[in-house]
């Protein structure tokens, strides 16, 4: 399973509208998201508007490709595009990707399985 992290940034004056249209996301949006391999999905919301999503998912590509496919995912992103600053694309796909440097779990099954645990 692939831990994706992204940044947008939410327009300013739209940051109010974007964080309650988030908090009732229409449920055939939801289930769609779920059934194309977006999992443990949270956005998280700067005061300044950026805007930090997390998921994780089996395959991006695969992901994104399969929301692209439903025509809940084409309304959703055509209402989602104007709360953004810059954006070219449609938000699920011109989102910045980050670029993960530690996680935690990983590192301590790196250490279990590979030498004994020591305090340093």
């Amino acid at each position: 399973m692939h831990r994706v992290c992204f940044t947008l940034q939410v327009k300013p004056d739209r940051m109010e509208e974007y964080a309650e249209r988030h908090a009732a996301v229409w449920p055939d949006m939801l289930r769609a998201l779920h059934d194309t391999g977006w999992h443990n999905y949270s956005l998280f919301l700067r005061d300044d508007g950026l805007l930090v999503g997390y998921l994780e998912t089996p395959d991006l590509a695969a992901a994104q490709a399969g929301m692209a496919a439903t025509d809940v995912n084409a309304r959703w992103q055509a209402e989602m595009g104007e709360f953004f600053e810059e954006l070219d694309l449609l938000p699920d796909q011109g989102f910045l990707q980050l670029a993960e440097v530690f996680h935690l779990e990983d590192q301590l099954a790196a250490h279990t399985t590979t030498t004994p645990a020591t305090d340093q």
